[in-house]
């Protein structure tokens, strides 16, 4: 298996392409060859997947969502209440600060009810699962 990270993907349309880590031409991503909820795949988001010759070139094949890639965190990197408020004002958190899942759920819930009040809640919650796990990915969020 090789990992990558996805390039675009269309939910809608059921494929997408990835860019291999170790180079060369991204391959198709087609939504039968995913082991895991579409949903979750957006922009960014890192797989494992095999590579096989397709019909029209390099395609993905049992497509898993790629173990996180852990770093060992110091006794100076452990959290603390004063880490949770390390920002330049309301909302906006300085590079390499992170928060707790509550408290990044609790405000991008906030923030999807005041810019789409009319919005169902069945969409609320897959629009929090999927921007939560790119928050994970990208390390603003710690457990």
């Amino acid at each position: 298996m090789v990992t990558g990270k996805v390039v675009r993907f269309d939910e809608f349309k059921g494929y997408g392409f990835a860019a291999p880590d170790n180079g060369g031409e991204d391959v198709f991503v087609h939504v039968n060859d995913l082991l895991f909820d579409k949903a979750l795949v957006t922009p960014g988001v890192r797989l494992s997947f095999d590579i096989e010759e397709g019909d029209r070139g390099l395609k993905a094949s049992r497509i898993r969502l790629a173990e996180r890639e852990e770093t060992p965190r110091g006794d100076a990197a452990e959290e603390s209440d004063e880490d949770e408020e390390d920002t330049d004002g309301p909302g906006t958190v300085v590079e390499g600060a992170s928060v707790t899942r509550k408290q990044y759920l609790d405000e991008i819930t906030e923030l999807l009810l005041d810019a789409a009040p009319t919005a169902t809640a069945e969409d609320i919650v897959s629009i929090r699962r999927r921007l939560l796990r790119s928050a994970v990915d990208h390390g603003w969020v710690t457990d």
